[in-house]
């Protein structure tokens, strides 16, 4: 049950992230967001990314969440998720 919840957790906290993104490049702020939920805390997110959005309390206890699991997952797995967002940032900056 913890997997299928964190999936619905991860699939709410984009769709929430996409929606906030509206009016300014999607990618950029997408990929921004990732970058930082991938390497930073989640206070960076708040101050970075998010920082110019009204983020309630249950937003944060999700992103916490979230963040949490980031964190928690084996350390090559993790790498595997930065070297695919590198990659994809690095196809965004040939287009």
């Amino acid at each position: 049950m913890k997997g299928s919840s964190t999936v619905l957790l991860v699939a709410l906290t984009l769709l929430c992230t996409c929606r906030l993104a509206t009016g300014e490049d999607n990618n950029k702020f997408f990929m921004d967001f990732l970058q930082t939920l991938l390497v930073a805390s989640p206070e960076e997110l708040y101050e970075g990314p998010l920082g110019k959005y009204d983020v309630n309390a249950d937003a944060k206890a999700a992103l916490t969440e979230l963040k949490s699991c980031i964190d928690g997952l084996q350390p090559e797995h993790k790498a595997e998720l930065i070297k695919l967002l590198v990659q994809v940032l690095g196809s965004e900056d040939g287009a």
